[in-house]
């Protein structure tokens, strides 16, 4: 079934009368903590409707069960690359390979970061990288997802910085959180 339906979001295939023709990524990473807080706060905006447009969940190690989100554990490489291409717009956690890739893509990016005091892991790094990266004007980022239909809602007007690789500033960035930690 996930195969089948990946393969329809490839392709273009028509999918069922009713479906939403935009499409929302989500992207969670591989970490083997839970990361519910977000699909939650995904399914409100979904319920109050701010986000009317398909929404598509790789979703690793977290268990969620939707009926208006297509959730997915894992994805292979070649996949994933083309349902980032896909996507009008992708909502991910604070991982550098899940910013960096989408934004290589040249999508909006609105970046959600696993926090350690919800245990989702084991230190703030991610909040730091979502900061980083909103402050340079890649993306945005949402901290209290109480705010995360507002930043949806704001992507239209949304004209992200083009993507330049500055592995210097990551080295300085991982030497700071080791020294700091």
């Amino acid at each position: 079934m996930e195969v089948l339906y990946i393969n329809r979001l490839l392709t273009g295939e028509k999918l069922e009368k009713g479906m939403r023709l935009e499409m929302i990524l989500v992207l969670l990473g591989t970490q083997n903590n839970s990361f519910v807080r977000l699909l939650e706060a995904i399914q409100l905006n979904i319920e109050k409707g701010i986000i009317q447009d398909e929404v598509v969940v790789q979703a690793g190690f977290t268990k969620f069960e939707s009926k208006d989100m297509k959730i997915f554990n894992l994805i292979d490489t070649d996949e994933m690359s083309q349902l980032q291409d896909k996507a009008d717009m992708i909502i991910t956690h604070g991982g550098v390979g899940s910013i960096v890739s989408s934004l290589k893509k040249k999508k909006k990016v609105i970046v959600v970061p696993r926090l350690k005091k919800y245990g989702e892991h084991v230190n703030n790094h991610q909040l730091q990288i979502a900061r980083r990266f909103g402050q340079d004007g890649y993306v945005r980022y949402v901290i209290n997802l109480k705010n995360l239909g507002k930043a949806i809602e704001s992507m239209d007007k949304f004209c992200p910085r083009d993507y330049e690789s500055n592995e210097s500033n990551v080295v300085f960035l991982v030497e700071q959180f080791i020294e700091n930690n």
